[in-house]
This record gives C-alpha cells, sequence and structure tokens, in this order.
C-alpha cells in the first residue's frame, strides 16, 4: 500500500495481489513452481522466497509490525532456527532469557555446539539478568514476550536499550502477543519473529512462520534461507493472506475471553495461581500496560495437586485438549507433556512448569460456555 493505515485496515488490504484480469475481489492464488528466466525484472522461484503470493503475504505482515521487509516460512522453528543461523558464527555468544518456547531452547541446546556457538539462559528476566551475560563475543540478545507457557514479561524497551548500549542485536518471538497487541519494532526491536501457524494463521489448519526487520536484515536472513530451504507453498501462502484479514477482531475477541476467564480462574479455590499479564496480581502487569495494547489470549494455570491435571484436560467437551495454540476454538494442553516435553525436569522447574500446570488458549466462544466447560470437567475429578 502506498500510504500508512489503520491496523485493521492493513490487515484486510496490504499486500493484497490485484487480479487484472477478472477483478476479482481476492487476491489471486498462482501455483506455480516454475517461472520463466528470460526477459523478467526478478527470476521467480519458491525457494526464494519471492513468489507472487508469497510476496504479498510477506508485505502484509511487515505492514502489521511496522517493518520495512519480511520473509515468510514453513514454520516458526524453520523462522527462528534460519534467522539465528545468519546472524551467528562459530565463536559468537548469543543471550536468551531463561523461559523460552521448548521447541527454541531445545534446537539452542542440540544444534549450537554443533556449530561452535556460544550461548547463556539469563536467571531472570530483569534487565539486569541480561546485562550480566553480555560478553566480549556476544553478537545478540534473543527475548520471548509474553513467555510461553508462564507468561512472563520482560520490558522491551529496557532490552533493546540496552543492546544498543553495548553494540549488539535484538531478536524478540511475538507470537503470543500478536501484531494486534505488541508492536516490538517501535520499542527498538532489530528482528521480529512468529509462529503464523498461531495467530496470523488462526484456524488451527496451516502451519507458517515468519521473520520481520529491515531491508538488509532481512536480505541477511534470506542468505541462510534460500539454502536451508524452509519457504512453504503457495496454496498455504494464499490461505495465511486469507486468515490474516480478520486477524484484528479475531484477536480482540480472544483477548477479552482470556481476561474473563483468568478473572474466573482468580477467583476458583481448585485453582492455585493464574499467568495472565492483564491481572493486576501478576508481577509485571504494570510492565505489560505500557507496552501491549492488549493482553493477548494465552494464559496458563496452576491446579490443586488434589485434581489430576491430565484427567480433568481429558474431562474437557468444549474446550479441545489439544497441541498448538490461537485458533479460533479454545484449547488446553499441559506444557510438561507438550509444548515443553524436550525439556529435563530441573529446566522444566527453573521455568516454573509444574505436572499441574494447563496452558489456556481462548477461542472466539460463548464465554459462559467456557467457564461451564471448565466447571464440569473439575466435577467429574472430585
Amino acid at each position: 500500500m502506498k500510504n500508512p493505515q489503520n491496523f485493521k485496515t492493513l490487515c484486510v488490504h496490504a499486500g493484497e495481489l490485484k487480479d487484472e484480469k477478472f477483478g476479482g475481489a481476492i487476491s489471486p492464488l498462482y501455483m506455480s513452481s516454475s517461472y520463466a528466466f528470460n526477459n523478467v525484472e526478478i527470476n521467480q522461484y519458491p525457494r526464494y522466497f519471492n513468489t507472487p503470493n508469497q510476496r504479498g503475504v510477506s508485505e502484509k505482515i511487515a505492514a502489521l509490525e511496522g517493518a520495512d521487509a519480511g520473509l515468510i516460512f514453513g514454520s516458526g522453528m524453520a523462522a527462528i532456527s534460519t534467522t539465528l543461523l545468519s546472524h551467528l558464527n562459530s565463536g559468537d555468544h548469543v543471550i536468551f532469557q531463561d523461559d523460552l518456547y521448548g521447541g527454541t531452547r531445545n534446537f539452542i541446546q542440540y544444534e549450537f555446539p554443533r556449530y561452535g556457538i556460544e550461548f547463556s539462559f539469563t536467571s531472570g528476566i530483569k534487565t539486569a539478568d541480561f546485562d550480566r551475560e553480555i560478553k566480549d563475543n556476544t553478537k545478540g540478545i534473543y527475548i520471548e514476550t509474553p513467555s510461553n507457557p508462564s507468561l512472563k514479561i520482560i520490558d522491551i524497551k529496557s532490552v533493546s536499550n540496552l543492546a544498543k548500549k553495548a553494540g549488539i542485536w535484538t531478536m524478540i518471538d511475538n507470537t503470543f502477543a500478536s501484531p494486534v497487541n505488541q508492536n516490538p519494532i517501535s520499542m527498538g526491536i532489530d528482528i521480529v519473529i512468529h509462529s503464523a501457524t498461531k495467530y496470523l494463521g488462526g484456524h488451527s489448519d496451516i502451519c507458517a512462520g515468519a521473520v520481520l526487520g529491515t531491508k538488509s536484515t532481512i536480505e541477511k536472513v534470506f542468505s541462510s534461507a534460500k539454502n536451508l530451504g524452509g519457504s512453504l507453498s503457495e496454496y498455504t501462502v494464499w490461505l495465511l493472506e486469507r486468515s490474516i484479514k480478520t486477524l484484528y477482531i479475531r484477536v480482540q475477541a480472544q483477548n477479552t475471553n482470556a481476561k474473563l476467564i483468568a478473572d474466573f480462574l482468580e477467583n476458583e479455590s481448585w485453582v492455585e495461581r493464574v499467568y495472565y499479564p492483564g491481572l493486576k496480581s501478576h508481577p509485571n502487569h504494570n510492565i505489560a500496560k505500557m507496552q501491549m495494547k492488549g493482553f493477548g489470549g494465552m494464559l496458563s494455570f496452576d491446579i490443586i495437586p488434589e485434581i489430576d491435571s491430565k484427567k480433568f484436560l481429558l474431562g474437557l467437551d468444549l474446550i479441545k485438549p489439544t497441541m498448538s495454540l490461537a485458533g479460533i476454538e479454545s484449547s488446553a494442553l499441559s506444557p510438561q507433556l507438550t509444548s515443553h516435553a524436550l525439556l529435563t525436569e530441573k529446566e522444566r522447574i527453573s521455568q516454573g512448569i509444574s505436572s499441574q500446570m494447563v496452558r489456556f488458549s481462548a477461542g472466539i466462544e460463548s464465554i459462559e460456555d467456557l467457564k461451564s466447560d471448565l466447571l464440569q470437567s473439575l466435577k467429574n475429578q472430585i
């Protein structure tokens, strides 16, 4: 789009492809995996992330994050791994917060030693915790806020300022917040990453990832991406563009439901603790208010030891006990058994993840129906 637009308008129209032949209302789908190479401005090829639909949806997501450019990938982990590897060499050091998505942490611990890349996990989430880990060979800081699954909040501007003072880059996994609720580039972050499988896709039917930043940053990521081959099919790209059109209204509804569920659970005797940045009881509620436009559709809670958490999840009827998150249908899972199963027990304990923790992804259903489903499963366990 030529001029900046309201966020809701960008969701619908940014990056759309014009149907020059028939004048259709939606972006046409170009399924070809083979394009002409003679007498063309660019050589288009799916693995080069530059076919019409790929470029269109990259422009759309970049517009939503206020970035100059973007790349889309076949999964969130493809986006994370490619971006990190494109910015690190053997002998470099990078800092991560301790509580990260389990897949990210497993990638770091398994792959980095093979490449001779050094890394540190912070002992906390305060800016001083990151500052303590900076070394002469530190190249960057990687954060995730709100974090998965304990919804911890990091002061984005403070960490960004620290990195700039040290002359190192910053990356953030913005999946839990989505561009609706949080735009880290406006707070000084260099690179924003999404598992587009989640809120950007939003219907539990596609797998994708996205990386956003300056043009030079994205060119650097592309240099590795074209070799690692993490592109995705044109049809998936087209579905993603379709899904993002409703991103704003979906996430607003999920924000509302998550807050109502968090308020409800905080007053229930069978719940020990609720993790949600929109609650005043959250230790970083004030930071979340400062840097988020909405508190998100994700929350976690600890069930009292007397209740079998696995049976509780299996007893849900309307709420789906499934992996992943951010669909229009509400879902719940045990991080210990799914998203963070690859971590050791010690690592899970250090992040506050117990067998009694339930991660809840709010959908767009009736809040009363969601409460009823939680209570009926509870009653069956007593």
